[in-house]
């Protein structure tokens, strides 16, 4: 086992105290701290702690003992997993994930027509579908809900431009595609206009989510957009699952993220950050998410999993009070580890390792089961494959 040092990603929206104060360090950080990155993706890839070296280089000097032959023959040489502590303090952008065919049709195509950095959608051949596991209670817009209960949302809002709307929300989600093309692609002199009424509306529980979005981002439709989706307070230990072309947004609060290694993202608003509609209409997936939260299943004293139907990741969680039985998880492939809280002795049959809270280890798929002890919470990322 080798124990890493992860990136922390920098974004806006970003705390200044979860990532720290989980690290152990000053509190409030110098700047926000967004993401804590434990993977070996090329945009912020983790290193082995003491010799700096990075985890792309070490998988790739000897993949079978790393990765095995499942999950080589399956993924080639990548962790095909990227695990995160994610800490927001302001919303996240409107934005979906492309599933592993548009991709790889994205990225070849922008490959091909040698696209600047800038202005690329698609930064690696691969899907994102992702699940989120709450530290903290957590807000979330999350998959479309019910369209007729949207519609009368919309209706509440005092603009006769939107009775298109509110009549094709009616229909069910046959309607929803053309509702959200609408709404994103409104006239730019009109949606301040827009937004503005929205604000004014009496919309029950709905009101202070869309005052608080167009505070941030004022003229914005993605503020109206948010009314289409379920929102969400996520309690510690629920959890989110988000497959491809499902429209969320995350807007406060901490989590553990797994999801599959890439950073394929399409945005349609609430963000200073390039938006491309017409490619996020294309990735979308126009259904209705009756229940979007997630549950945690037990599988032993210590020891649960939140179940996501996807080859490429799957998350476990550990909790041991003192005194507590060790959990063993038995799973190919190789393994991410990170401890939450507490301390914990870690052995897989070839190595034992320490962690306490903030630290992380990759455990080779040359190794036996995972053998945890001690007192603390841990999650554990591995490949789904059974």
């Amino acid at each position: 086992m080798k124990l890493l040092r992860g990136q922390i990603r920098d974004y806006a929206w970003g705390s200044r105290q979860v990532i720290a104060q989980l690290q152990g360090r000053p509190v409030p950080s110098p700047g926000p701290e967004a993401e804590l990155w434990l993977g070996d993706h090329c945009a912020a890839p983790a290193t082995v702690l003491g010799s700096g070296v990075p985890l792309p280089e070490l998988l790739a000097a000897d993949p079978e003992h790393w990765l095995g032959r499942p999950v080589l023959d399956r993924f080639g040489t990548r962790l095909p997993f990227l695990l995160k502590v994610l800490a927001a303090d302001a919303p996240l952008s409107l934005q979906a994930h492309p599933d592993a065919e548009q991709a790889r049709a994205g990225y070849a195509r922008e490959q091909a027509a040698a696209t600047a950095p800038a202005a690329r959608n698609y930064v690696d051949p691969h899907h994102k579908p992702e699940l989120l596991v709450a530290l903290t209670p957590m807000d979330a817009l999350c998959g479309f809900q019910d369209p007729v209960v949207a519609a009368e949302l919309f209706a509440a809002v005092d603009l006769p431009a939107l009775a298109p709307v509110v009549a094709a929300l009616r229909q069910g989600p046959a309607g929803l595609a053309g509702v959200v093309r609408t709404l994103l692609t409104w006239p730019e002199d009109e949606r301040t206009a827009l937004v503005e009424a929205a604000v004014a509306a009496e919309l029950g529980a709905s009101s202070k989510l869309v005052g608080d979005l167009a505070e941030r981002y004022p003229g914005d439709p993605g503020v109206l957009v948010a009314l289409l989706l379920n929102h969400v307070t996520l309690a510690p230990g629920e959890a989110i699952w988000m497959p491809a072309g499902n429209l969320h947004a995350y807007l406060r609060g901490a989590g553990v993220e797994i999801l599959a290694a890439s950073d394929n993202v399409l945005r349609g608003g609430l963000t200073p950050k390039r938006v491309d509609v017409p490619e996020l209409l294309n990735v979308l997936r126009f259904e209705v998410l009756h229940d979007p939260v997630l549950r945690a299943e037990p599988l032993a004293p210590g020891l649960v999993r939140w179940p996501a139907p996807i080859e490429d990741f799957a998350l476990h969680g550990v909790s041991l009070a003192p005194g507590a039985p060790p959990v063993t998880i038995d799973t190919p492939g190789p393994r991410v580890l990170l401890c939450h809280a507490g301390h914990l002795t870690v052995d897989d049959g070839l190595e034992t390792v320490t962690l306490s809270a903030g630290e992380a280890a990759l455990g080779p798929a040359a190794g036996a089961a995972l053998t945890i002890r001690g007192a603390g919470e841990a999650f554990v990322g591995t490949a789904g494959l059974r």
